[in-house]
């Protein structure tokens, strides 16, 4: 009972601040999110490492670059064109890593150099999405549907799965998911997408808002899974433990890291 009520409190606390910070966008949700990128990737390069250094909070000259990375994409997202300006930065942050593997070889593997960079466009970049849809010309109703593509497909597939589930999804990965829960998954997110879009828009749209957070709710549950399968690589049971009862900023936001840029694409496509 203490743990549900722990886990129950820190939601609550959770939701309050994302909703709060999403709703008035701006500095406040680029501050929250360039604290979730920069922790989400503390937590992945300790996850990197050897058991034996995980304990450590001195991080390595690679990890330092990737937390400067982090810190360059989200300043260059206050520019004009920042599009272009990310791409930039991710190019001279790899040039980076580069020298830095060659100036100390043989000290750092090249799958060090790799993983340090993956985290970065992994956590960082894909999560500032949120934040980039939010400051679209329509982001205030779009960001919203990022939530219901990844939570509302999170819980929907459970429920489903604990009904009705029989054939197993990723036995190696998640032997409680199941096909019938992500079916059911995809399903109530593009039913919520719907509703959400005839409460906010008077015609057509909430078709295109069902098929978006349902495209979304597809890729979500690969986010979980891919969170799932590098936390079995490397034999941990959770990424932190920021959040009291749901672990670190990964474990909260596995499938949303992966469905904040898929929304961020599909919203300008079918603009």
């Amino acid at each position: 009972m203490a743990g549900f009520r722990t886990r129950a409190i820190s939601a609550v606390v959770l939701v309050a601040a994302l909703g709060s910070a999403l709703f008035f966008g701006g500095y406040y949700l680029w501050g929250l999110m360039l604290f979730a990128s920069e922790t989400g990737f503390f937590e992945y390069a300790r996850a990197m490492r050897d058991p034996a250094d995980r304990a450590s909070m001195k991080p390595d000259i690679l990890e330092i670059l990737g937390y400067a990375g982090i810190a360059a994409l989200y300043i260059v997202m206050l520019m004009r064109d920042s599009d272009a300006h990310i791409m930039y930065t991710l190019i001279l942050l790899l040039v980076a890593l580069m020298i830095v593997y060659v100036m100390q070889f043989p000290r750092y593997p090249t799958s060090k150099m790799m993983q340090m960079y993956f985290g970065v466009v992994y956590v960082g970049l894909m999560l500032s999405f949120v934040y980039l849809t939010r400051m679209e010309e329509q982001g205030l109703k779009l960001v919203w549907l990022i939530f219901i593509s990844s939570w509302i497909c999170d819980t929907a597939a459970y429920l489903t799965g604990m009904a009705i589930g029989r054939h197993k999804l990723a036995p190696e990965l998640s032997p409680k998911k199941s096909v019938e829960g992500a079916i059911g998954g995809v399903v109530g997110s593009a039913l919520v997408g719907f509703l959400y879009g005839l409460l906010i828009t008077p015609d057509a749209g909430a078709l295109v808002f069902a098929l978006i957070s349902a495209i979304g709710a597809v890729i979500s549950q690969f986010g979980d899974l891919t969170a799932s399968a590098i936390k079995r690589n490397h034999d941990i049971k959770d990424y932190g433990t920021l959040i009291p009862g749901h672990g670190g900023i990964i474990d909260r936001f596995d499938s949303v890291i992966v469905t904040a840029p898929i929304i961020y694409i599909l919203s300008r496509i079918f603009a």
